[in-house]
């Protein structure tokens, strides 16, 4: 996969130079979206786009806590691309019926070029594509340190019966999937991507550590967690963890760990055991 592929001219470009101001960049666009037609970058954030139907749903949770704070810090920044706007006809058409028959409706290769086009064209650096879909590789928590390490993502969020096949094999896109199920679109697979990927950026979390020592960081479950009260509904804190012997504690962490991942994900165990 490359990480700026070719991509079509759209219908109506019509667009300005950027202007640059100190860290951050501000791009004039002559087609209107949402009735405003200045957007500002920042120079040097890692960079989420997402292409959707519902651009009023982001930030969503993103922008609360942590991730929140991030965004409002420029750590990151978030642009979003509203497919409605590269419809076709009186009606902005976006999808259609499946070539062969079937039931649903198909996301249009037209309309999707012409939105992954006019979206790219704002990516800057290392921002691989990237289509949320039930059928793709994985993700993993050592996808989202890749993708935190590089300058951004250009996520797709697919609607319907999924998108036309021409448009993935055209942009090279990568097809990443949340899980076993289906949604009814990519737009929450899109939230947890860029959740999982931000909160790992410097910075973004009050101790670094946090993110080394949780669950799949190091290919273990994380073990159990406790803190105050001492006692609760009879129940204890284990002695080792208020002993102040932290070698015994690191050790006690580690075969907690281990034993979970016995238990509950024997897969993953099979895998740290081959290593």
């Amino acid at each position: 996969m490359t990480d700026k592929p070719d991509v079509p001219p759209i219908k109506d470009p019509k667009k300005q130079p950027s202007r640059s101001i100190g860290r951050k960049s501000v791009q004039v666009s002559a087609q209107p979206q949402e009735l405003i037609s200045d957007r500002v970058t920042l120079a040097h954030a890692w960079t989420a786009q997402v292409i959707t139907l519902f651009p009023d749903a982001f930030p969503g949770l993103l922008g609360e806590s942590l991730t929140g704070k991030a965004l409002k810090d420029g750590i990151w920044q978030l642009q979003t691309t509203d497919l409605r706007r590269f419809g076709e006809g009186k009606h902005r058409n976006v999808d259609d019926t499946p070539a062969g028959g079937g039931a649903g409706m198909v996301l249009r290769a037209d309309v999707l070029g012409n939105a992954i086009a006019d979206t790219r064209r704002r990516a800057k650096g290392r921002m691989p594509l990237i289509y949320l879909s039930p059928r793709g590789m994985p993700f993993t928590q050592a996808m989202a340190q890749q993708f935190a390490a590089q300058d951004g993502v250009t996520l797709l969020c697919g609607r319907f019966e999924g998108v036309d096949e021409r448009v993935l094999e055209h942009f090279e896109v990568m097809e990443v999937s949340m899980g076993d199920y289906v949604l009814t679109g990519g737009e929450l697979p899109a939230m947890t991507l860029i959740d999982a990927c931000v909160r790992l950026l410097p910075g973004v979390l009050g101790n670094a550590d946090s993110a080394v020592e949780e669950s799949h960081s190091n290919g273990l479950l994380e073990h159990p967690q406790y803190t105050r009260p001492a006692e609760w509904e009879g129940r204890v804190i284990p002695p080792v963890l208020t002993s102040g012997d932290h070698k015994k504690v690191a050790q006690w962490r580690r075969e907690m760990s281990e034993k979970l991942t016995q238990d509950r994900r024997p897969d993953l165990w099979a895998k740290k055991t081959d290593e």
